[in-house]
């Protein structure tokens, strides 16, 4: 009992009493007394007093004293209580741990990327040390983000401000952009064509003619135009110019097209070219609608938007790829100084015609008076056609070596492939130019064919610097920098799985034995998706030969032809049993490497080829994360 007041009459209130400890007890009596072994206290010699049984339950002591169930026991001591409670809280002690072990796991999985626990403590650590306590004030820092050594709290603050705005900033640019690009998409498309340069030089003349501000190198053909666009703008990049480039379509931004010194236009040049634009191009289409025509295309204001950006960049040299043609190609008001014709074969015929003499002929449009002028190997068609305007406006003509050509007439081409052999990420070749012989460049590319159109870009740039050799070092690193996504890239192995924008009989037939001498395949299934209005039947009929199946697929895009539809037409190429059609391209792909491994050849004997179209190139990037 507790408590000042008057304990009742014949209650002994002695200390111990309670307990039936004896008047002048010694230790043993106490303990005797208290634990009942013997004593005379409350317990008695039934064992533990009834009002100590609530401090042995906390203590996970069973009522014998002993933790067992099996009644009193009469040796038990208060050692053996203390052992107890000691065992009970080891117990409790490892909960909490298990507990605490748990919560920091769940911690570490909802904040710390991959759950790193490591990582969670290096913060935890770094709160403790923290002696401010102004939880307000602290943000945790991982042990691999780097802070400026002495930064002070303010600072600290304004660098988190500035994070936070520039991420708010990044937001709102990333939403405009996607305004942008609607407004521009929204105008006729790139493959609804109308012939007529008359839009764009208005625009360009209130602009106050941009395209003049730099030089050109200006690239048509049929097949080839993109990738020895790119190298001629890697090798000028290594002589130390500023670059521009636009080429045509895009696989995975329209940002893609336009390029300063070798990479896409960031999200603001984007928006401030069509910013600085966009005012006279209203003012363009006002005065086209006044005289019956059409607003300026999809592609006329990517033009624009192209050759002002460069001027603002500001580049020494912009290389542009024509969209189609070139005659009457938008990109043809740019002034003549190095103009370059790549293969030439059958494609858009309903523009360009169905004959290689009216092809030819449109992209001929581009040779301008007193320009250099570099081409590939022709048809003799085209090449009479092309001779005829180079004559005609009197350029300088640096042509590549026919095979049938003897090499050592006055007549022959002087661009020549000396030597081509494979190697490790591409091949080794040797070129020789007017200028110079260029032995064993490495060209990180496969195929024959881009060699090829290496020896191109390389006499294109030749032609930039008034037709002089390039120092070796300088052709070494930028035919070394060169990318071409898209054209024969590997997206994954076993079984290897290669995609190609490659979508006309001409640019297959050059294709298919670079795939063949690259990789050695035993077993090739392809992918092929095309669209409507393509020469499907001649691509199908060069893949043939060199597959053993073709899956058709469907492409996102109006123009495309159907899957079924597609099928139907390989069925009478390849044979019914020798196609399927899928509902997608994932499906298409998933039921290609299966075919590819249904042979008893090691899988690196069988490969996959995605092709037909640049539109399914681009899905089937994005489809392997290469986007």
């Amino acid at each position: 009992m507790s408590g000042n007041g008057p304990r009742p009459e014949g209650e002994d209130d002695r200390a111990g009493a309670a307990f039936g400890i004896p008047e002048g007890a010694t230790g043993e009596d106490v303990v005797d007394a208290v634990l009942g072994a013997g004593g005379t206290g409350a317990a008695g010699a039934g064992g533990i007093d009834p009002e100590l049984l609530p401090y042995l339950e906390a203590a996970d002591v069973e009522p014998d004293g002993t933790g067992s169930p099996d009644g009193p026991a009469a040796d038990t001591s208060v050692a053996d209580v203390r052992s107890a409670e000691a065992a009970a809280a080891a117990r409790r002690s490892a909960a909490e741990e298990e507990d605490l072990e748990a919560l920091r796991e769940l911690v570490a999985a909802s904040m710390i990327p991959g759950g790193d626990l490591e990582r969670l403590d290096a913060l935890l650590t770094e709160v403790d040390e923290d002696e401010t306590d102004d939880w307000n004030e602290w943000e945790p820092r991982l042990p691999d983000s780097p802070a400026a050594p002495g930064a002070d709290s303010d600072e600290e603050a304004e660098r988190h401000r500035a994070d936070l705005l520039a991420a708010a900033r990044a937001v709102e640019v990333s939403a405009r952009m996607r305004e942008v690009e609607a407004e521009i998409l929204s105008r006729a498309p790139e493959h609804s064509v109308q012939p007529s340069l008359e839009r764009v030089e208005w625009a360009l003349d209130l602009l106050g003619s941009p395209e003049r501000a730099y030089r050109n190198v200006h690239i048509t053909g049929t097949n080839g135009k993109t990738s020895t666009a790119r190298m001629a703008e890697r090798l000028l990049a290594a002589t130390g110019m500023r670059t521009g480039r636009f080429t045509s379509p895009h696989l995975a931004t329209i940002r893609e097209r336009i390029a300063l010194d070798g990479e896409p236009i960031s999200e603001e040049g984007f928006i401030a070219a069509w910013e600085d634009v966009a005012p006279y191009v209203g003012l363009v289409d006002e005065r086209s609608a006044a005289a019956g025509g059409p607003r300026m295309s999809f592609f006329e204001v990517l033009t624009v938007m192209a050759l002002a950006a460069f001027a603002d960049h500001p580049v020494d040299v912009a290389v542009l790829e024509v969209g189609m043609g070139g005659t009457w190609d938008c990109t043809n008001v740019v002034p003549g100084d190095v103009e370059v014709i790549a293969p030439i074969g059958l494609d858009h015929a309903a523009w360009l015609g169905d004959t290689i003499e009216e092809v030819a002929s449109n992209k001929a449009g581009i040779i301008k008076d007193g320009a250099t002028l570099v081409t590939a190997v022709q048809p003799p068609a085209a090449q009479e056609v092309i001779a005829a305007a180079a004559a005609a406006h009197g350029v300088v003509w640096r042509r590549e070596l026919d095979p049938e050509d003897d090499p050592g007439s006055p007549d022959a081409g002087v661009l020549r492939v000396v030597d081509r052999t494979l190697a490790v990420g591409g091949q080794m070749a040797t070129l020789r130019t007017a200028a110079a012989v260029y032995q064993d460049v490495f060209i990180p590319l496969h195929g024959a064919y881009q060699v090829r159109n290496a020896l191109l870009a390389l006499a294109a740039v030749e032609a930039v610097f008034g037709g002089r050799a390039l120092p070796a070092k300088t052709v070494e690193d930028g035919f070394a920098s060169v990318t071409s996504p898209g054209r024969m890239e590997v997206l994954r192995s076993s079984p290897t799985v290669v995609v190609d924008a490659g979508h006309n009989p001409h640019g297959l037939a050059a294709l298919v034995p670079a795939v063949e001498e690259t990789f050695g395949f035993r077993h090739l299934v392809a992918v092929v998706g095309a669209m409507a209005d393509k020469d499907v039947e001649g691509i199908l009929s060069v893949l043939e030969p060199a597959c053993d199946a073709v899956v058709c697929v469907p492409i996102d895009s109006p123009r495309a032809l159907e899957a079924e539809d597609l099928a139907a037409v390989a069925r009478e190429v390849f044979g019914a049993d020798r196609v399927e059609a899928a509902d997608t391209l994932a499906l298409g792909v998933d039921r290609a490497v299966t075919l590819s491994e249904g042979f008893e050849d090691p899988l690196t004997a069988s490969g996959v080829l995605i092709v037909g179209s640049v539109v399914l190139a681009a899905e089937a990037r994005a489809l392997f994360g290469r986007a």
